[in-house]
């Protein structure tokens, strides 16, 4: 399967469970329900499949979004999680555990307990991501030169002033 391409610009969050004890067919049943839908959407989806491992699935879901918010904040990037796409989701086979069962004459049968590794990525809408670019393009234009200083002195002063308020609050 191809990997999603990312554009420069684009936030994307990746999650990975590992070793689900489900067999990886059954689980790509579910996973082929998500798979390039918006993230609320898949979301819902999950929540309403009557499938035991639609519930690990949503978890991992909400993981990969959790870590696209959190990439967004570390480069200071405001992300609007209405704008995430399922843009890949795949299971792979994780490692199989043999067992016996005990067999008629005292012999023994081998069965397999299958496990999965069950991956989902989710990117920021291109449409997004370019409109965020462009924004953040404008307003280093805009702080360029002396009016542009002086804006960044503002936003600075108001920030301590806002971090103060809240320390203030929190004694209270």
């Amino acid at each position: 399967m191809a990997t999603p391409t990312q554009t420069d610009g684009q936030i994307l969050g990746t999650a990975l469970t590992r070793f689900v004890r489900v067999s990886p067919q059954k689980a790509r049943l579910v996973i082929d329900l998500i798979r390039g839908h918006r993230a609320e959407d898949a979301l819902q989806t999950l929540r309403f499949t009557k499938k035991r491992i639609a519930r690990d699935i949503e978890k991992t879901l909400r993981s990969a979004i959790a870590n696209a918010e959190r990439k967004a904040d570390d480069a200071g990037n405001s992300l609007d999680v209405d704008q995430l796409y399922v843009t890949g989701c795949f299971v792979n086979e994780g490692p199989r555990w043999k067992r016996m069962r005990p067999a008629p004459q005292g012999r023994g049968f081998r069965y397999q307990k299958r496990t999965s590794h069950i991956t989902v990525q989710v990117a920021e809408h291109l449409r997004a991501a370019e409109s965020r670019a462009a924004e953040a393009a404008a307003e280093a234009a805009a702080s360029k030169g002396v009016k542009g200083a002086i804006r960044k002195a503002r936003k600075t002063i108001e920030k301590r002033a806002k971090e103060v308020q809240k320390q203030r609050n929190k004694k209270k």
